[in-house]
């Protein structure tokens, strides 16, 4: 890939030694550089990280988004396209090769280039359940993407230019075991409940980019039916119509197993657990009389500085 068309990765990571080299590697053939932004991880994360070539800064994370502005705001991006992987993905070799192919050839009018994520659960692909494929934003021209700034469910937006989507898939794969996805997962929680009591309370500045932009796309879609139909619904029909959906009208059920698994722990028992977050700490805000106190007793229920 010529200078012009090359392309650097940027990784987030906090005791990713499981995933990091499988990540890493993926990208050898696509990417220029490699930077690794560690949460001081405890494990041989940054070791393995810096052993393959990449390079790998330190910075203490508050939440996804804006440790991930903090990358792009901070890092010395000189390739003209940036890429946003997770460590526990990576790319699929049909896609590494669609990029290697198609980069160098776009226009210059294209600022941003969605991926299909694949989804593998307990080994299996999750085919099913509205669950393939997750459409992303994950290639974006240096200096037109920037990422939006929400605590949870936070998408990369480019305001100008043309966005296209390449064929060819890159897979979510945890190695962890469920005690992991659980723990996770409960994290994830906190801190939607965070943006649900902001919604509610006008706590803090939202960045509502994606939607103000007015492209449509699959994440537009989802984020307005969730915004505007599901947490309208009544406290707790919400997580049980969204199983309902995507199990039997979605055809979940032919993933088997591993998908009825995934199916209701992320489809039924996590958004079980964000609306008992939200109704516990809606129960205490509720009962102050302005914002900053709300915003105070916030950060003392989640133990996260929002302010």
């Amino acid at each position: 890939m010529s200078e012009k068309n090359s392309l650097t990765v940027i990784i987030l990571t906090y005791n990713e030694a499981l995933h990091i080299e499988r990540c890493i590697r993926s990208t050898m053939e696509i990417a220029k550089h490699v930077f690794v932004v560690d949460s001081f991880s405890t494990d041989r994360t940054v070791e393995i990280a810096e052993s393959l070539g990449a390079e790998v800064y330190q910075h203490k994370f508050i939440n996804y988004a804006q440790q991930f502005q903090w990358a792009l705001d901070t890092l010395r991006v000189k390739t003209e396209w940036i890429m946003r992987l997770d460590a526990d993905e990576f790319l699929e070799p049909a896609l590494i090769e669609e990029i290697k192919r198609s980069l160098p050839s776009l226009s210059w009018g294209i600022s941003g280039i969605n991926l299909n994520r694949r989804h593998i659960f307990m080994g299996r692909w999750v085919k099913h359940g509205a669950r393939y494929p997750l459409i992303l934003l994950r290639i974006w021209r240096r200096g037109r993407g920037r990422i939006e700034q929400r605590w949870m469910d936070e998408h990369i937006v480019v305001e100008q230019g043309e966005i296209i989507t390449f064929e060819h898939d890159f897979s979510d794969h945890n190695l962890h075991d469920i005690n992991r996805w659980v723990e996770k997962h409960n994290k994830y929680a906190i801190r939607e409940a965070i943006d649900v009591m902001n919604r509610k309370y006008s706590l803090f500045d939202s960045d509502e980019i994606m939607l103000e932009v007015n492209r449509f796309s699959q994440a537009v879609a989802k984020r307005l039916i969730k915004e505007r139909i599901y947490n309208r619904l009544p406290l707790f029909l919400g997580p049980l119509l969204y199983f309902l959906y995507r199990y039997f009208f979605c055809i979940g059920f032919l993933d088997g197993k591993e998908g009825l698994a995934y199916h209701f722990l992320q489809g039924f028992w996590y958004r079980f657990i964000v609306e008992v977050k939200v109704m516990e700490l809606d129960r205490e805000l509720k009962k102050l009389s302005d914002n900053k106190t709300r915003l105070s007793k916030l950060e003392e229920l989640t133990g996260y500085p929002i302010g």
